[in-house]
Formats: C-alpha cells, structure tokens, sequence
C-alpha cells in the first residue's frame, strides 16, 4: 500500500482528500504546518506527497518543499502542491519545468478528484483498479 502525506492547514480540506485517498487504497498521513510535514516526511518516508504553499506563514510551504528537496531520503519523493494561491492570484504561475519550485505537479483548490486520484496513480505508477 502506498503512503501519502497531506501537508496542509486546512483541516477540511486535508480530511476530505484524505478520506477520498482512503477509500481508494492508500495509506493517509497528515500534518498542518511545514515542520510537522517535513519531521513526518524524514520519519515516514512517504510515496508521495500533497503540499499547500500557503499556510500560516505565507511562504511556508515553498520553504518546506525546498527543505524536502535537500534532504537525500526525500528528494526524489514527488511532491504536488494544492494551493488557491491561482484563484486568489491568477497572474501567479509555477510551472515545475520553471525550476523555481521542485514540485512535480500543480493543482488549483478546488481539486477535481477524480482527476487529481488519476494523476497520483499515475505519478505512482498504479493501474486503476476495474471496479
């Protein structure tokens, strides 16, 4: 079973993905800040990880993902990040191939699931199982 860690400081939102990632197979961890993020991501060494970049500190999250990018266990983990930061600012853009921030894929909140479940088994390399 593959583990994902939800980095992320809306509870809401970080439990409904969590249990829609649960129902569909996978091992769930959460954090709500940067830190407990990054100490569960060194502890557990997840498969994959969902990031928010805004959090109580406006920049917390692109600090936290260039943190797990320089931690060897870590760096070759794929990281999306799920932020509104495109709803609240659509000017904003982070392309991974940009290089700017050395995430995998980027998401806009609100996340359509169905597409967003695709992309991590995808990423994971997991056939969709015919229900």
């Amino acid at each position: 079973m593959k583990t994902i860690l939800i980095v992320d400081d809306d509870a809401d939102f970080a439990e409904a993905v969590a249990s829609y990632l649960r129902a569909n197979g996978f091992q769930v961890l959460e954090a709500r800040d940067g830190a407990e993020g990054l100490r569960t991501a060194r502890m557990t060494h997840p498969d994959l990880v969902i990031m928010d970049v805004v959090m109580s500190e406006r920049t917390e999250g692109f600090f936290t993902v260039q943190e797990m990018r320089r931690t060897a266990s870590l760096k070759d983990v794929p990281i999306f990040v799920v932020s509104s930061l495109y709803s609240q600012h659509p000017e904003f853009s982070i392309a991974p191939e940009s290089g700017w921030l050395a995430h995998d894929a980027f998401f806009s909140k609100p996340v359509d699931m169905v597409l967003f479940l695709e992309q991590i088994r995808q990423r994971l390399g997991i056939e969709e199982v015919a229900g």
